[in-house]
């Protein structure tokens, strides 16, 4: 290694070991999600007086902060990897070829094994909840175009339903007792 690389490589090297630390201080926090349950978690003694959407918000919630720190805890197992391959002298070469990994793929992703040509593909599934294999269809006149399709429902057929009842110039709000008409 020249001296620009030998220095590139110093560089990347304690990018990675801050990041290590990083990781670690979050994962080894004792306020992490891990070993907790729902209930410890959200401090609540009991789920019988909460409104279920919060619970659901609760759930959502871990879920989502417990999806994070196994990202975090496979982030460090990928740097891990990167400073035992930099101990044998492997660092910045593809672990499929062999080619050298460009710098500026380094300076992104400096954990990488991998060129972009053998990079994993994260490709996204197609599964779905399970739960939809349950849910039924919603009602024919739920909807964004619920009106049009429910027999259409508007302002002229709402006067007309209240109509009946009289408005405050009907001889209903007349203060003369016994008057049934606009003439009198």
């Amino acid at each position: 290694m020249n001296a620009k690389t030998r220095q590139q490589y110093e560089q990347l090297k304690q990018r990675l070991l801050q990041d290590k630390k990083r990781l670690e201080q979050h994962l080894s926090d004792p306020d992490s999600v891990s070993g907790e349950s729902l209930r410890d978690s959200t401090g609540e003694l009991s789920a019988a007086d909460n409104h279920p959407a919060d619970t659901g918000t609760e759930v959502f919630e871990r879920g989502r902060d417990l999806a994070i720190e196994e990202s975090q805890q496979m982030e460090l197992e990928q740097i891990n990897a990167a400073l035992a391959r930099m101990d044998r002298g492997e660092y910045g070469a593809c672990t499929v070829c062999g080619k050298e990994i460009p710098l500026e793929r380094l300076e992104a992703v400096p954990y990488t094994a991998y060129c972009i040509d053998h990079a994993p593909n994260r490709a996204l599934s197609d599964d779905r909840p399970v739960e939809e294999e349950v849910m039924t269809a919603p009602p024919s006149g739920a909807g964004i175009n619920r009106q049009s399709m429910s027999g259409r429902f508007d302002d002229a057929d709402a006067w007309d339903a209240v109509n009946d009842y009289g408005t405050s110039t009907s001889p209903a709000m007349s203060v003369k007792p016994g008057q049934d008409d606009y003439k009198k």
